[in-house]
């Protein structure tokens, strides 16, 4: 069975402001970091229940090489992305979208 991938707006957000910081940091970094994020979807694509739940239906997938977590919930035929978060960070209420 495939599964639809679906990165909500909030997640697309927290790449691209996670992107734009490395970048300022080191000229090419912020595509590296894209590259990371582009492994782990793979990762949750290819084996979705292999992240840990880390809160309700909430899984998170932890990126190579950077401090990220890619957090998503598996939803009927759907991979539902709510938030790229780094590792500091505490996930925001996703709930608050709705149900995925």
């Amino acid at each position: 069975m495939s599964l639809r991938l679906v990165v909500r707006a909030r997640a697309e957000s927290d790449i691209a402001d996670a992107r734009r910081w490395y970048e300022t940091i080191t000229p090419g970094l912020g595509s590296q970091f894209l590259d990371a994020v582009e492994a782990g979807l793979s990762t949750i694509i290819t084996f979705p229940e292999a992240s840990p739940i880390v809160h309700g239906r909430l899984r998170r997938c932890l990126m190579r090489r950077f401090p990220y977590g890619i957090f998503y919930v598996l939803a009927e035929r759907r991979i539902v992305v709510v938030a790229v978060l780094h590792g500091r960070k505490e996930p925001r209420d996703w709930e608050a979208e709705g149900p995925p």
